[in-house]
C-alpha cells in the first residue's frame, strides 16, 4: 500500500532542519578543507626546509594554497641543481614531498612544488609550444604530436589548447613517453 498523505508540519520542519544541517556541514567541510590544504603546505615547507639544510642550500620558502591545492615555492640563488634537466629533479622532489605529507596526514596530496620559478617560466614556454601547435593544426588541418611531457607540462598545454576553438588535445602513450596530440576539433 502506498502512502499518499501529505507530510505533517513536524515532518516538514525536520526535513528542512536536516537539509540545512547538510548545507552547514558542507560549508564547514570546505573551510576545513582549506585549512587542511594549508596544513599540507606547511608540512611540505618543513620537509623541503629539512632537505635544503641537509644539502646546505639557501632558499626562502613560501607556503600557500592556490587553485584548491597546496603549494610550496622555493626562491634563492644556486637552486638549479634542485630543478634538474627539464625539471626531472623537481618532479622527484615533489613526489618525495607528497609522500612526506601522506605520512603525516594519512591522505594523498596534490601539492605543487616550484623551485626558482621554474614552473612559471616553463608554463610560458609551454603556452608558446601549444599556440604554435594550434597554428599548425589550423593551417594544415593535420594532427600535431608534441614531445613527451610530464603531467604538469601536459596540463599546461591542454589548458591552452582547450581555450581555443576549432582544435582539441589528447594525451597518448605511457609514462615517461606520454605526449599530447593536437588535432582539428570534430
Amino acid at each position: 500500500m502506498t502512502d499518499t498523505s501529505t507530510p505533517s508540519a513536524e515532518e516538514t520542519t525536520a526535513a528542512t532542519a536536516e537539509s540545512t544541517g547538510t548545507e552547514e556541514t558542507k560549508k564547514s567541510e570546505s573551510v576545513a578543507s582549506d585549512s587542511d590544504l594549508f596544513r599540507q603546505s606547511e608540512i611540505a615547507a618543513d620537509y623541503v626546509e629539512g632537505l635544503l639544510d641537509i644539502l646546505d642550500y639557501d632558499g626562502d620558502i613560501d607556503e600557500l594554497v592556490s587553485g584548491g591545492r597546496p603549494m610550496v615555492e622555493v626562491v634563492g640563488g644556486r637552486l638549479q641543481p634542485l630543478v634538474g634537466q627539464r625539471g626531472a629533479t623537481l618532479e622527484a622532489l615533489q613526489e618525495l614531498t607528497r609522500l612526506a605529507i601522506f605520512r603525516a596526514t594519512g591522505s594523498p596530496s596534490r601539492l605543487l612544488l616550484d623551485i626558482g620559478g621554474y614552473r612559471a617560466t616553463r608554463r610560458k614556454e609551454l603556452t608558446a609550444v601549444a599556440r604554435n601547435a594550434v597554428e599548425k593544426v589550423k593551417e594544415h588541418g593535420e594532427t600535431v604530436r608534441l614531445e613527451p611531457m610530464s603531467a604538469f607540462e601536459r596540463k599546461c598545454v591542454h589548458d591552452v589548447v582547450n581555450a581555443i576553438a576549432g582544435v582539441e588535445s589528447e594525451s597518448e602513450g605511457v609514462e615517461p613517453n606520454r605526449r599530447i596530440i593536437v588535432r582539428p576539433a570534430e
